[in-house]
């Protein structure tokens, strides 16, 4: 936390109920941890485990490593990444599938004239 330059006091710790399996005992007891570093505004919940000490530990290490990939600039890069795969797996529109098509079509038309070649006997 400190080469980060995160202090106690820039954190908001809030206790909630955890979800999952466990019963009564997951519903009557606030184990989930909710972290907001109130500087950036991130926020980071975490119910992995039955124990608040386990899920406190769990929810600061998540924290500090979103806060070290901003401060790093990594996010703006994963952001980029992500959004370059979201626009190759989009569906083209019509017209673009239609100017495809037809650009294939003219390079077939120059393929199949290449290879005429006629030999006179």
């Amino acid at each position: 936390m400190k080469c980060l330059g995160v202090s106690d006091d820039d954190i908001r710790e809030t206790f909630i109920r955890s979800s999952g399996p466990g019963g009564q005992k997951v519903n009557k007891t606030s184990s989930g941890v909710y972290l907001v570093h109130l500087p950036t505004g991130l926020a980071v919940k975490c119910r992995q485990s039955r124990s608040q000490a386990v899920n406190r530990f769990l929810a600061r290490r998540l924290l500090l490593d979103r806060i070290e990939r901003i401060q790093k600039g990594t996010v703006e890069a994963e952001r980029i990444r992500v959004e370059k795969i979201r626009r190759q797996k989009r569906r083209r529109s019509r017209r673009a599938k239609e100017k495809i098509l037809q650009e294939k079509h003219l390079k077939s038309e120059k393929k199949t004239l290449r290879f005429k070649i006629e030999l006179d006997e």
